[in-house]
């Protein structure tokens, strides 16, 4: 299965990547632990070790690529992809993420996007 979500970040999509990419702002962002790095081909966790992945593809302020997974996969299930959209609108950041190759149980990923990475990313980036 796939989903697609939008939200609007009130910041810059320079800021937004960034901190996507940072260990530290993405912890703060969000509020779970994370390892994370601006290098194509580099593996990261988020979320205290829930979420782990690779940087697959890396377009500096405009797109990340990941292979994700969460602890809650089958073992012989293959990482999903997501794919995160940068788009600059009036000073904020309209922020498209495309989640795919999830299996059919996958839908309440998108609670999981809108309420531990959207809301809490809308909220940091107010301060």
């Amino acid at each position: 299965m796939e989903f697609t979500l939008k939200t609007r970040i009130p910041a810059k999509p320079s800021e937004v990547y960034s901190s996507w990419l940072n260990s530290e702002t993405h912890s703060r962002m969000t509020g779970g632990e994370a390892e994370i790095s601006a290098e194509i081909g580099a593996s990261f966790t988020a979320w205290d070790g829930y979420i782990e992945g690779v940087n697959i593809e890396l377009e500096p302020d405009k797109r990340i690529v990941q292979s994700w997974r969460t602890s809650e996969f089958e073992d012989n299930e293959e990482d999903s992809l997501v794919e995160i959209l940068f788009e600059e609108l009036n000073n904020n950041t309209e922020l498209t993420l495309i989640h795919s190759n999830l299996s059919e149980s996958g839908e309440h990923y998108k609670k999981g996007w809108e309420e531990h990475y959207f809301e809490p990313m809308i909220d940091y980036f107010k301060k």
